[in-house]
């Protein structure tokens, strides 16, 4: 771990930068706020029974309130979580953008959301899912939304590719879960 740590510090504080007049080097501040969420959500939805209640609730209400968890207050709370997040992600964006106007957040920023979690491995039917695995399906949106930016490629192909990744991991989810459920595993 050490040696990972120590090897993207080294990548990172190289000069990235194309023009010989401009120095882009160092750690992005995202990438350790990043990781603190990544731990501090790992922690909270492993190893507490209100990370537990959280996927009881998505997987199944019903059952979940028939075993004495409250829902309501489950799904009042997550929401909070999510919106303080989202929240954030909004500072951070404005924050490197330098402004913020009508349009910001609107296009494609719901679909990469949604996205980044689906091919991650998210359930879009509730109740499973990882924070790591979030995380990689975000760098997955990232490097094609950037790679096809350095492309060159036009909006829409950008549209269709990340579209078509998206149809592919719902796809592969619906499927899982209908074969899981057809041999009485989940």
């Amino acid at each position: 771990m050490a040696a990972v740590v120590l090897g993207v510090t080294f990548i990172l504080s190289v000069n990235r930068s194309v023009n010989p007049r401009v120095e882009i080097s160092g750690i992005p501040y995202v990438l350790p706020l990043i990781l603190l969420l990544l731990i501090v959500m790992t922690v909270v939805l492993k190893r507490t029974s209100y990370g537990r209640h959280i996927y009881a609730v998505g997987g199944n209400a019903e059952a979940a309130r028939r075993a004495g968890i409250s829902v309501d207050r489950i799904r009042v709370t997550v929401f909070i979580a999510c919106s303080s997040l989202a929240a954030l992600s909004g500072i951070i964006a404005a924050s490197y953008a330098g402004k913020v106007s009508a349009s910001s957040g609107a296009g494609n920023t719901l679909l990469y959301a949604v996205g980044a979690a689906v091919i991650g491995g998210t359930s879009l039917f509730g109740g499973k899912g990882r924070e790591l695995d979030a995380v990689i399906g975000g760098v997955v949106v990232a490097t094609i939304a950037n790679g096809l930016g350095l492309l060159n490629q036009s909006s829409y192909i950008n549209f269709l590719v990340t579209g078509g990744v998206l149809l592919l991991a719902a796809s592969v989810d619906a499927i899982s879960r209908r074969r899981r459920s057809s041999t009485g595993l989940s």
